[in-house]
């Protein structure tokens, strides 16, 4: 095990000690076209690097001719996506109509009471998480000057349960030339000796997007409040045949069976997604593999990469550098031209960083994929909890209102309540997620219902104010009902083509569902928000269930995307149809079958608010009766302060 001198210095050690070691250490190479490539390659770093002498002023130099593009956004101008609603709201058929006249009392409602969220202003992908001397530390994409995507810097907040938060000053800033455009997202790894170091994207001064290093200040600060910049900065920048915009997001690192660090970045070659290896020893420089560790062609940019080992045996998490016969890996990205989360599960090969899918048919980012959550889900990130020997999974939550609506209002996006992420060792080929056992603490009063739903019933169910819930449910169908639906020919069989996105939504009545929830309804049903399983024959006469969220009639507004969200989710023999659901405001998160299948959705009603929000559940299905059994609980808000040394020693004392 290497020695933190080995490693990156911390602050005990002298800044000379850290330009030592500025250099870049290259393999040898071969052949006339590896040299060639090789004298590319430093040609581009000495270009990237001698035409800056520390300072933010412009030069002749230029990497891309983007910079002189007046009418490009900044966003499209730094090589990412931003908030592209406005566009889908007015393809959907109301593109004639002036956008929802909000107002301030609707659009307080809005936010919420127990998910993480800036106290204003712009939010996106989550960072580096980690747990630290008793405190979860939190840190995120963020716009401190505005509502909408920009002038991105580290926002940081800390938490001893991940359900109450004290927000802390910014973490890092754009304050230099290799991150001028944007400290982009990035991942924390804890070395041997127990000390912490940062990897983050910087777009630079050009657009160019580099790796740098951050680490703490002060390794006694169990806030960690104060962060230095590495002075050899950056430590990788795109290698030959990347292109300046498609170099994004370091991991995790984990350690190989060498000793060494191995790190993995996301990036694209034309149209195939590629996830780049790197091997360092003291994250200061380092090697680069000549083989990927996974590729998939057609799936375009991969971004916020993710890759971590999960027990086949065993429903705790697992340390990053965890392998052997009873692991498998997980590669997750984030793909940039769909805005969704794939992952595979598979089989990594140490010898040469390399990793294969179990199944190559649901490959990472194939249509046919698996997805964290069928929603709105995007750039997630995990981290292992030493503190409880749990892999706990962060995602950022973007909107589905117009940016004008978010201006308005002063803030966008949330982040999903954190799930705690394992292999489904019943199936053995899926993750399950589930959201922490600690959003249990919010948990008020409770009611308990048991009632038997026929075809085409809608029961309101007696609760106080519906907006903030926890609700655990079981259904199960009849088997007199299924006995005549599985025995009657006339019944088609429709799990082959049956989808939630193209189903219609839950007004569309089959043989064997949908039923479930509506949740943020008002009294008469003109809002809600559907969660439900729909039940489909197959052609073999085997049952096929989906999991389905359907926002389409969520709210009066025209500005807002609603779409219809699900998937399949297995169902194994003797497993009765299980689901729950968060209601946080604007936010629905439905988790199947113990978070086989999960969905995220973003509504904005405009009736189903306050006291006129409403729980119902509904059975839509023709000829089917379901049984329910379905616990209520009220949730309580969390603590979520603005940072003051008064508050943290309170919590510190709690």
């Amino acid at each position: 095990m290497a020695s933190s001198d080995a490693l990156l210095p911390i602050s005990a050690r002298e800044e000379s000690d850290l330009n030592e070691e500025t250099h870049r250490r290259r393999r040898p190479v071969k052949g006339l076209l590896a040299v060639s490539l090789g004298l590319l390659f430093i040609a581009f770093y000495v270009v990237l690097v001698a035409t800056h002498d520390g300072s933010n002023r412009s030069n002749d130099v230029k990497i891309e001719s983007d910079e002189t593009a007046t009418t490009t956004s900044r966003a499209r101008l730094a090589g990412v996506s931003e908030k592209s609603n406005d566009k889908l709201w007015k393809l959907s058929g109301e593109r004639n109509t002036v956008s929802f006249a909000w107002n301030n009392s609707v659009l307080s409602w809005q936010r919420t009471a127990f998910h993480f969220q800036p106290e204003q202003n712009w939010m996106n992908d989550p960072n580096g998480p980690l747990f630290y001397k008793g405190w979860y530390h939190f840190f995120y994409q963020y716009n401190p000057n505005a509502a909408v995507w920009g002038d991105i810097v580290w926002g940081h907040a800390v938490s001893k349960d991940l359900i109450h938060w004290v927000h802390l000053p910014i973490a890092m800033v754009a304050d230099q030339w290799y991150d001028a455009n944007g400290v982009w997202t990035g991942s924390a790894t804890f070395l041997d000796d127990g000390s912490l170091v940062m990897l983050y994207t910087g777009s630079t001064d050009k657009f160019v997007q580099v790796q740098n290093l951050a680490y703490p200040e002060d390794l006694n600060d169990p806030l960690l409040l104060k962060w230095v910049k590495y002075s050899g900065n950056p430590v990788l920048v795109p290698p030959p045949g990347i292109l300046p915009k498609d170099f994004r997001d370091p991991t995790t690192a984990w350690k190989t069976s060498t000793g060494k660090w191995r790190i993995t970045i996301g990036s694209k070659i034309n149209k195939t997604g590629i996830s780049l290896v790197y091997d360092t020893t003291d994250f200061k420089t380092y090697e680069k593999h000549d083989t990927l560790l996974h590729q998939v062609p057609n799936t375009g940019m991969w971004e916020c990469v993710d890759f971590y080992p999960v027990s086949k045996t065993a429903v705790n998490g697992l340390d990053t550098s965890v392998n052997g016969p009873n692991v498998k890996h997980i590669v997750k990205a984030s793909m940039d031209d769909t805005r969704f989360d794939h992952y595979a599960v598979g089989t990594y090969f140490d010898s040469n960083g390399t990793w294969i899918p179990d199944d190559p048919s649901i490959d990472v980012g194939m249509s046919a994929s698996l997805r964290y959550d069928y929603g709105k889900f995007y750039a997630s990130k995990t981290f292992y909890d030493q503190n409880k020997g749990r892999r706990i999974l962060w995602s950022w939550i973007g909107e589905s209102d117009s940016e004008a609506a978010d201006v308005q209002k002063g803030w966008s996006s949330l982040q999903g309540i954190p799930r705690t992420v394992v292999l489904d060792t019943k199936t053995g080929k899926n993750l399950v997620q589930w959201p922490v056992e600690e959003i249990e603490s919010l948990r008020l009063s409770s009611k308990q219902f048991n009632m038997e739903v026929g075809p085409g019933s809608v029961v309101p169910v007696d609760v106080d104010s519906a907006a903030q819930l926890d609700i655990e449910a079981e259904f199960e169908i009849k088997k007199e009902s299924l006995d005549k639906i599985l025995g009657d020919a006339s019944v088609v069989a429709e799990a082959e083509e049956f989808s939630c996105q193209k189903s219609g939504g839950a007004s569309v009545r089959g043989a064997l569902g949908p039923f479930g929830f509506s949740v943020l309804a008002d009294k008469s049903l003109s809002e809600k928000t559907p969660v439900y399983f729909y039940v489909a024959k197959g052609k073999d006469s085997k049952l096929k269930t989906f999991f389905c969220t359907d926002t389409s009639r969520s709210t009066f507004a025209n500005d807002v995307v609603k779409p219809i969200y699900g998937s399949s989710v297995p169902v194994l023999k003797g497993e009765k149809l299980t689901m729950r659901i968060l209601v946080d405001h604007s936010i629905v998160e439905g988790f199947a079958q113990g978070g086989r299948t999960c969905i995220t959705s973003r509504v904005y009603p405009t009736k189903a608010i306050y006291g006129a929000a409403k729980l119902f559940v509904f059975n839509n299905a023709i000829d089917a009766t379901v049984t329910a059994s379905f616990k209520v609980w009220q949730m309580n808000s969390a603590f979520i302060h603005p940072y003051s040394e008064e508050v943290v020693r309170a919590i510190s004392s709690a």
